[in-house]
């Protein structure tokens, strides 16, 4: 290790108890001091693992076969505990809840210090909250607050113990992205004005273009290589092959002057296109979608709320009227906080509304138990491991079909398994499995079920960008045998590439029913709910294209004239 080395792991290999093969195989890596990291690969490459061995938690907690050195900061993890590596390595996990432990936002920032008995636990704190802008907040009690300033606090209660590494896993897996981008500057902010290595385990390849300065690429358990980030985003086939393939603008730019520069930005890639002399033509029209069927639910004059820690209602849905018909792939959109989850809970009758009526399938959702609903919706929670009950894959779709005592159980559950790739998983357990090979079990379980409806809790959240785009495609083939689908999401892409439907929550109300294009082509309501485009449509738009494109296919085809013309 070199003086201008945070961490270096030599040698380093893991091997979970029980596990057939090593989570990690010989890693050798050097991360340099002030660097900002993003660790990228597949799901199950060993990510987490290898960043969980630069704060102790691996050998000290995860007690498996560790072989090989891990050093940070100057220290030899195997020689201190984890509570000594907390003063070095902070981590934010990518269930950052979990680490909020105190009742108040200033308590929580402040946990740390005060634990380790430090003296200047209160410069600490309100230093933490001040440089991430969360010191307004200091007296909220945390439960109050939305998804993006809880992340912001359990940073803070990170940055109060001034490490010298911050390990951020999947900083924007559960948050609406215009709080995704606002961690991403706040950890930009702390990698700047203190000198902090940050180290983000990320899947979304926009945000490393934007922020990060060096990529490590983890495959099967070991480093492929850790380049600049310019590089490594230039290595598209490669990036592919491990399920990430390359951001939008620079797919784009690829196709139409294949030998610029990588873009890192938006602005970037317009200013290539513009001097190559490239003007888009007619914008390609949206593809035509059959009428809406018949109604499948109903929302009437709904209003619902919570109680707060003062008794008083917190109203989540003001009068909504909503109806959802046969055919729609509809997605659920808008900032943390703005009911979306909600709004699936009602309609599977786990909640019922404090005002108005709920009709699912002509039955008021009030009038029978959610386990008679179940015929008719099915609800897919965010986190797919909450879905698990049995043994065994085969067990969990086969369950339903099984219970309600159809005769074709067994085919259905066969079909299922095909359908989804499951086959050579049946017999797992499904919380062994990967996020995107749980999420693809949590798909058979729906489609098993066969209902009227499906609703869905952010899908594609924490997969890597292949599994992410299989869920797409998944989401598309069930038409032929679910008659109405709604997404909760906070994925853009996901919605510019799979609804016909676009749902805008906020303030408690619905503020748009709409296509996806007309979302994206509305800049001033994607501000007002804090919604993001993708890059595509936003340099679509930058470009002058409207309504902005959907895809990169959409936006190249655009140029099909000029390309054809020559330049």
């Amino acid at each position: 290790m070199t003086v201008d080395d945070v961490i270096a792991a030599a040698g380093l290999a893991f091997r979970y108890p029980g596990a057939a093969e090593p989570t990690l195989k010989g890693v050798d890596l050097r991360i340099a001091r002030g660097d900002f990291t993003a660790v990228i690969g597949g799901n199950g490459s060993g990510k987490t693992t290898l960043c969980k061995a630069f704060n102790g938690l691996i050998p000290h907690f995860w007690s498996g076969e560790f072989s090989g050195e891990v050093t940070v900061d100057g220290v030899d993890t195997l020689d201190a505990s984890v509570a000594a590596l907390s003063h070095r390595v902070g981590y934010v996990y990518q269930d950052f809840g979990n680490q909020l432990v105190r009742p108040s936002v200033r308590e929580d920032v402040a946990f740390g210090p005060v634990n380790f008995g430090l003296a200047d636990h209160r410069e600490r704190s309100e230093s933490a909250m001040r440089l991430l802008g969360i010191d307004h907040l200091a007296r909220k009690y945390v439960w109050e607050l939305s998804g993006g300033q809880q992340h912001l606090t359990a940073l803070a209660g990170v940055l109060a113990m001034d490490p010298a590494v911050i390990v951020v896993d999947e900083p924007v897996a559960e948050l609406d992205p215009a709080r995704a981008e606002e961690t991403y500057r706040m950890l930009k902010r702390v990698n700047k004005e203190r000198g902090t290595t940050i180290v983000v385990i990320e899947h979304h390849a926009e945000f490393i273009a934007r922020y990060a300065r060096s990529v490590v690429l983890m495959s099967a358990g070991t480093v492929r290589w850790h380049l600049p980030v310019r590089e490594a985003l230039g290595r598209g086939e490669e990036l592919a092959e491990h399920g990430i393939p390359a951001p939008q603008i620079i797919a784009a730019t690829a196709r139409l002057i294949p030998e610029t520069d990588v873009p890192l930005t938006v602005a970037e890639a317009a200013q290539g296109i513009r001097e190559a002399g490239l003007e888009p033509g007619a914008p390609v029209p949206e593809p035509v979608t059959q009428p809406p069927g018949p109604v499948i639910a109903r929302l009437s004059g709904v209003s619902h709320g919570y109680r707060d820690v003062h008794s008083e209602v917190s109203t989540v849905l003001d009068d909504v009227d909503l109806a959802l018909c046969e055919g729609e792939r509809i997605a659920l959109v808008g900032s943390n906080g703005a009911g979306k989850s909600t709004l699936l809970r009602l309609l599977t009758g786990l909640n019922v509304p404090r005002k108005g009526t709920v009709e699912v399938d002509g039955i008021d959702t009030r009038s029978v138990k959610p386990a008679r609903l179940a015929d008719r919706v099915c609800y897919l929670y965010q986190h797919p491991e909450q879905m698990f009950l049995n043994d065994s894959v085969r067990q969990e779709i086969a369950m339903f079909p099984t219970q309600r005592r159809r005769p074709d159980a067994e085919s259905i559950v066969e079909d299922v398994l095909d359908r989804l790739r499951l086959t050579e998983f049946a017999d797992r357990d499904g919380r062994t499995l990967s996020g995107g090979q749980q999420r693809r079990t949590t798909l058979g379980i729906g489609l098993a079920m066969a209902p009227a409806l499906l609703l869905l809790d952010e899908p594609t959240a924490s997969l890597d960008t292949a599994t992410r785009n299989d869920v797409i495609a998944m989401l598309a083939a069930l038409a032929e045998r679910i008659r109405c689908v709604v997404v909760a999401t906070h994925d853009m892409q996901l919605v510019a590439e799979w609804a016909t439907r676009v749902l805008v929550l906020g303030k408690a109300r619905v503020l748009a029913d709409t296509t996806p294009a007309g979302l994206f082509g509305d800049a001033e309501l994607c501000e007002r709910v804090n919604l993001v485009p993708p890059q595509i449509s936003v340099l679509g738009r930058e470009l002058g294209m409207h309504p902005p494109p959907l895809s990169v296919d959409a936006f190249t085809a655009a140029f099909a004239p000029a390309l054809a013309g020559g330049r």
